[in-house]
């Protein structure tokens, strides 16, 4: 990963700020767009943070992104949501676990992962906006998934609440590769290596109330044969 200035195509990068900037490890940086939107695609579960009367909360949803813009979900009752929409700063992060990484030592244990945290001003959508924002968390989900459902009721987008957030301030954080281990470490009768971590899709499981004949869709058993050890039949 490369670290560019300014623009905001396929390879440029977000402006660097004090507080997306990293201090630790600035190597393992990344402030490209394609390296956050890339993340974000494949997260589809954010964290975010917010403060409260000076007390922090850290609190999961789905995610996904359109163009430069983070789709956050919820309920329209959500707490979470409804104060966040009303605060001028927040944050949300995404993490992909890669690896666990195993050095001769213990210190030098670590994981492979990439991370992207994102900060700003998180706005509510508009009626309008709100349906597009619910296709794209359904195909997030599974690709193609949206025109083989029912649309949102009325009441069904009035019960939801969806924030979004500009991609402009955020960075990434990735670590690859085997152990750092000590050279005077290297002689260890100790295996040191990297076991790869991935999450991945089973053979679907039909819900038990579905109709008898209902086969599996193509586009899930492409996307489990893409992504998954178990062709689905």
């Amino acid at each position: 990963m490369t670290q560019a200035e300014g623009g905001s195509g396929q390879g440029a990068s977000v402006t660097r700020t004090p507080q997306t900037r990293l201090k630790r490890y600035p190597a393992r940086a990344s402030y490209l767009r394609e390296d956050i939107y890339a993340i974000l695609d494949e997260a589809l579960v954010c964290h975010m943070g917010f403060v409260v009367d000076d007390q922090p909360y850290v609190i999961p949803t789905l995610c996904a992104r359109v163009d430069n813009v983070l789709y956050l979900h919820g309920s329209s009752a959500s707490r979470a949501l409804k104060t966040m929409s009303g605060i001028p700063r927040v944050c949300v992060t995404a993490t992909l676990m890669d690896g666990l990484v195993l050095a001769r030592s213990a210190f030098f244990h670590s994981v492979n992962y990439r991370s992207v945290v994102v900060l700003g001003a998180a706005e509510e959508v508009s009626t309008a906006e709100k349906e597009l924002a619910l296709e794209s968390f359904t195909n997030a989900i599974v690709p193609g998934r949206w025109n083989d459902v029912r649309s949102p009721s009325r009441k069904e987008l009035k019960a939801t609440r969806i924030l979004k957030l500009a991609l402009d301030e955020a960075s990434v954080k990735a670590r690859s590769g085997p152990p750092s281990d000590l050279e005077e470490d290297l002689a260890l009768d100790t295996w040191s290596g990297v076991i790869p971590v991935r999450v991945r899709p089973d053979k679907p499981v039909p819900d038990p109330t579905l109709r008898s004949g209902i086969a599996v869709p193509g586009y899930i058993k492409r996307y489990v044969g893409q992504l998954g050890r178990v062709s689905s039949r």
